[in-house]
């Protein structure tokens, strides 16, 4: 389980790195604390963290769930390719929103991936391993 929670922390990290960059932005584009608008480069910023939260909500519970049936390092695997998955999708929404489909893809799919991989055994009550 080492592997799984080593991606799971990882990713709490990542978020919250996302979050100092949202941070950083409110001081460099002028847009004061509550307002999340005014300045489109740190709207970019401000919904890429948004958009990780969404995300994490569902990739912690799947994360751990699917480690229950499957061997930790394919879980830690596939939650290695949304950690990958963020940051691209990250660099390309700041970047050009419009450019983000592989980030979305490559964190999105591991989410729902994991999901599955936790819902059918604990369906069919055993484990894959």
């Amino acid at each position: 389980m080492h592997l799984i929670d080593t991606v799971a922390m990882l990713a709490v990290i990542q978020y919250l790195a996302f979050g100092a960059l949202v941070g950083r932005a409110r001081g460099r584009y002028g847009v004061k604390a509550p307002a999340i608008t005014g300045h489109e480069p740190f709207e970019r910023v401000y919904r890429v963290h948004q958009n990780t939260l969404e995300l994490l909500v569902a990739l912690l519970p799947a994360l751990y769930v699917a480690g229950r049936y499957w061997p930790a390092w394919v879980v830690a695997a596939i939650g290695a390719v949304y950690l990958v998955g963020r940051l691209i999708y990250w660099r390309a929404y700041v970047a050009q929103p419009s450019s983000r489909i592989l980030g979305f893809v490559l964190s999105f799919a591991p989410v729902l991936t994991l999901v599955i991989a936790a819902l059918v055994p604990a369906l069919l009550g055993k484990p894959v391993r």
